[in-house]
């Protein structure tokens, strides 16, 4: 079934459309959810509270990619998460290693989840990664969006480990220099 067609039964409250959207997301759902928190139950909640909101958000929004569009749920699901998790206790996971890798780019007085979700920012941050070239585009996605460990964004984008590191720290120290030109940062 196309995404466009699922997208009609949740539009027509048709409860299929969960059904499918479980039969075919489910995988990338739970591997986004377990790249941030790094526990299958929480990443199955966070999973089964993103049918929830697909379901409760589709009939006024008429998403133009379902797999996106599920994907920054799940992803805001699992930082939601891992942001009450670690309020509780400090748990290492790849989120809370790629948030400390891109501090260095972001102000003091805020943290990255905070500036990260500043609409204007998302903009800025938004306006450099298109003037990237797409492999470097791409390797910052896997690292800092999908929360993959370094060896596994470097393997997506069919590079080396080292390389990839490298790549990564020139364009945190590029994104620096283009977010203080706007206005971002000190």
């Amino acid at each position: 079934m196309t995404e466009a067609e699922i997208v009609e039964l949740y539009r027509k409250r048709d409860e299929e459309a969960l059904r499918v959207t479980q039969e075919q997301y489910e995988h990338y759902l739970m591997k986004i959810a377990m790249q941030i928190l790094n526990d299958e139950e929480d990443a199955k909640e966070c999973v089964n509270d993103t049918y929830l909101a697909a379901w409760n958000s589709i009939p006024d929004n008429k998403p133009e990619r379902l797999s996106l569009y599920l994907g920054k749920i799940v992803r805001a699901r699992a930082v939601d998460r891992v942001r009450y998790n670690t309020s509780e206790k400090r748990r290492a996971s790849e989120y809370t290693v790629s948030m400390e890798e891109l501090e260095e780019v972001f102000s003091d007085d805020r943290s990255p989840e905070d500036e990260l979700d500043a609409a204007a920012l998302r903009d800025a941050v938004k306006g450099f990664l298109l003037k990237q070239p797409a492999e470097d585009r791409k390797l910052f996605l896997e690292r800092y969006f999908y929360f993959r460990p370094l060896k596994e964004a470097a393997e997506q984008c069919g590079m080396s480990e080292p390389k990839a590191k490298s790549i990564l720290f020139r364009m945190r120290k590029k994104l620096k220099a283009h977010l203080k030109k706007e206005g971002f940062t000190r």
